[in-house]
């Protein structure tokens, strides 16, 4: 007869439970109130490498630093009764291993005893560093990355502050590594790359910090190295380790490099700047001859922080519909009519006001940014003529400014059919303006995309005649309709006779090729009396009107108030 489980003796029950916790967790302890082991599995036991645990103090099996917050966990989980969990070191065959302990207050009969189960994360801690370190480090060559750099960068300025000793930052770029993966293949090249990486790091104290940035570039951080013997010397070693041919695979390979210095704190007291300033000095060592190393010099490279900042804000004024346009009248330089406007773009900016186009768009023209606002330019101001012409009454024209990159863009006239269509505008009154230059970066392409346009009744404008290539062949070549005379050759006169000669040859050649002409900059009566007489007849210019918001050209055009510009004899007729 099997005895009732009331009857089961209080031993046999406390020993199949610790056979159940054998298993429960890596480690596992039963203990007294006062933290005493009564129970071990046998992990814990090996792991002591003790045959028993049995009455051992629990804390005391952990790392120094460790057995402190365990005391605490202990007593806090014995007061509350609530499960708590702590992290702690225990010494396993000489080495310190980590545990999770989840610690739990459990009632055997009218014993309170406390439940420790401990998940070896080892594994977990492994994984984490491993990922860290590949967080902070590249991939390729061990190296930090950018992100490390930064933090090292940031540590060397503040020992640099308290001991008030310099130090200097240096961008190392391999030269001509392209070729090497383009002929030999990107295996090769990487090889190349680790092996460079391992020639620069024995080049350098142990102090001293190397990072790969990109993907043929590095960064040194070198303490104490600010004076100019101290940097000759140094990237005179960088240099050289790199001139040594690279034998790989049975390939010899011969790289070399450039290195480009940044001092701190003379040139920058920052770490994004100091290495800006190193990459600026870096690009200057590769366009004056490479396989050299220049220090950073203010002269010879614009501060790149500025443009960055303002990179950063034309994106967000994107966003922020910060962009505006604004139309400069084009004016019958004998009735003073205005007969079209030019399109201008503006960037009001809330805090820097009215951001000046020489400031905004060589940026939006190199980082491709300028394709999406000109095509909303084109747009805007094709729909605004449309206002425009309501309230005058009569046709007027719009002219819009093309930029090289647009031009280029194998979207461009897909942009401008749209713009035709979304307004409804006949293309003879819109002219698009393209400098000579741009014109000239590919003739053969530009033959193309004019003669689409032409196709469209696109009028085409030379804008700024003059100042750039100035080849008369492309007049005959290319459909152009309008040249714009540069405002350089208006500023002076009519006293100057040099700028009165290339007035009156361009204004004879247009009228035998043809071609309507605009006078840029014209600011004066006189300019304009001069202009007038000698057959030009478009006028364009502060005296006729500075560029305005499409509210105040409205009101131009609704209340004629160019009139006062009108010769007498026409304001009678008008009247």
């Amino acid at each position: 007869m099997l005895p009732s489980p009331s009857a089961v003796p209080l031993r046999d029950s406390q020993n199949d439970m610790d056979s159940l916790l054998e298993e429960a967790g890596d480690i596992v302890f039963r203990l007294q109130l006062s933290g005493h082991i009564e129970y071990a599995n046998r992990r814990a036991c090996m792991m002591a490498e003790m045959p028993s645990l049995f009455g051992q103090l629990l804390p005391a099996l952990a790392y120094d630093p460790d057995q402190a917050p365990l005391r605490a966990a202990l007593a806090a989980v014995q007061q509350s009764g609530v499960a708590d969990r702590v992290e702690a070191r225990f010494r396993v065959h000489e080495t310190d291993i980590w545990f999770e302990l989840r610690i739990s207050l459990y009632s055997r009969g009218a014993v309170q005893e406390l439940l420790v189960i401990g998940r070896d994360l080892t594994a977990q801690h492994a994984t984490e560093e491993r990922l860290r370190h590949m967080a902070t480090h590249d991939a390729l060559t061990e190296l930090p990355n950018r992100l490390l750099l930064a933090d090292r960068i940031r540590m060397t300025i503040a020992q640099a502050r308290r001991s008030g000793q310099g130090f200097s930052v240096a961008s190392i770029g391999l030269d001509a590594f392209k070729k090497v993966n383009d002929g030999l293949g990107h295996p090769i090249g990487d090889a190349v790359l680790r092996m460079a990486a391992a020639r620069l790091r024995k080049t350098l104290r142990d102090s001293d910090t190397l990072a790969r940035v990109g993907g043929d570039e590095f960064v040194a951080v070198l303490p104490g190295t600010y004076t100019e013997a101290q940097i000759k010397l140094v990237s005179g070693r960088l240099l050289a380790t790199l001139q040594a041919p690279f034998e790989i695979e049975g390939h010899t390979i011969y790289i070399g490099a450039s290195v480009g210095v940044a001092v701190y704190p003379q040139h920058a007291e920052d770490e994004v700047r100091l290495v800006a300033m190193a990459d600026a000095a870096l690009s200057r060592a590769k366009v004056t001859g490479k396989a050299r190393a220049v220090v950073y010099n203010p002269q010879h490279s614009g501060p790149p922080e500025h443009d960055i900042s303002l990179e950063a804000a034309m994106f967000s004024a994107v966003r922020e519909g910060e962009f505006m346009l604004y139309y400069q009248p084009i004016v019958d330089a004998h009735t003073r009519e205005i007969e079209g406007f030019e399109t201008l773009m503006r960037w009001k900016h809330p805090t820097l006001g009215m951001v000046p186009p020489g400031r905004f768009v060589p940026i939006a023209e190199t980082n491709g940014l300028i394709n999406l606002l000109g095509a909303w330019a084109l747009k805007s101001a094709c729909v605004q003529l449309k206002q425009f012409q309501e309230v005058a009454k009569r046709n007027l024209y719009i002219s819009v400014n093309i930029s090289p990159r647009q031009f280029r863009n194998d979207k461009f006239l897909d942009v401008l059919d749209d713009a035709i269509a979304f307004s409804g505008l006949p293309g003879e009154q819109l002219v698009l303006e393209i400098t000579e230059g741009t014109l000239m970066i590919d003739p053969a392409h530009a033959e193309t995309i004019l003669t689409k346009m032409a196709e469209r009744k696109a009028r085409i404008a030379i804008d700024d005649f003059g100042t750039g290539y100035s080849s008369l062949a492309y007049l005959k070549r290319f459909p152009i309709s309008v040249l714009k005379i540069d405002r350089a050759f208006i500023r002076d006169l009519p006293g100057s006779q040099k700028d009165g000669a290339i007035c009156n040859a361009v204004l004879d050649l247009a009228k035998h090729l043809d071609l309507s002409v605009v006078a840029e900059g014209v600011e004066t009566d006189e300019q304009l009396a001069y202009m007038e007489q000698r057959g030009c007849k478009y006028i364009q210019g502060y005296l006729t009107g500075k560029p305005m918001a499409a509210s105040t050209a409205l009101a131009a055009l609704r209340e004629r108030t160019y009139a006062s510009l009108m010769p007498a004899d026409l304001k009678q007729v008008g009247a």
